[in-house]
């Protein structure tokens, strides 16, 4: 198995419009990733956080999203979607993706045959990544 990956993307206004879908897809069918759990939340402005069925969606994201309906691992629960709410803005949605790294497993697996094994990992944000650009460092 390949490294996991969760991803938390707001939404703005709830606007939900499916435009990533064809890349995620992509992704998925040239196996880079395997969906592991997918879920969707809003934020109220009160601060009340609802999961957010795709079924429950308006026509044109149940439609986007449909293609998700199911992905659910059993990874993801109440506690992860309330601690994901507090990384978006209430009046907004966002979706919860958990993910396998499947392009990694063959490499991983090729490392524990010759005796290494990986002793840390992590991640640079983009917004990092893109401060260290326009400084020019």
């Amino acid at each position: 198995m390949g490294p996991i990956d969760y991803v938390v993307i707001e939404f703005p206004g709830n606007r939900m419009t499916g435009e990533g879908i064809p890349l995620l897809l992509d992704l998925v069918d040239r196996s880079v990733i395997r969906i592991l759990d997918l879920a969707f939340i809003r934020k109220d402005t009160d601060g009340t956080v609802t999961a957010v069925a795709v079924e429950d969606m308006d026509a044109m994201g149940a439609r986007e999203f449909a293609v998700f309906q199911g992905a659910a691992s059993g990874l993801l629960d109440r506690d992860d979607l309330n601690e994901a709410a507090n990384a978006i803005e209430p009046g907004n949605s966002a979706g919860l993706i958990v993910y396998e790294n499947t392009w990694a497993a063959p490499l991983a697996r090729a490392w524990r045959r010759g005796g290494a094994q990986m002793v840390a990992s992590g991640r640079i944000p983009v917004q990092a990544l893109l401060a260290a650009a326009e400084s020019g460092a």
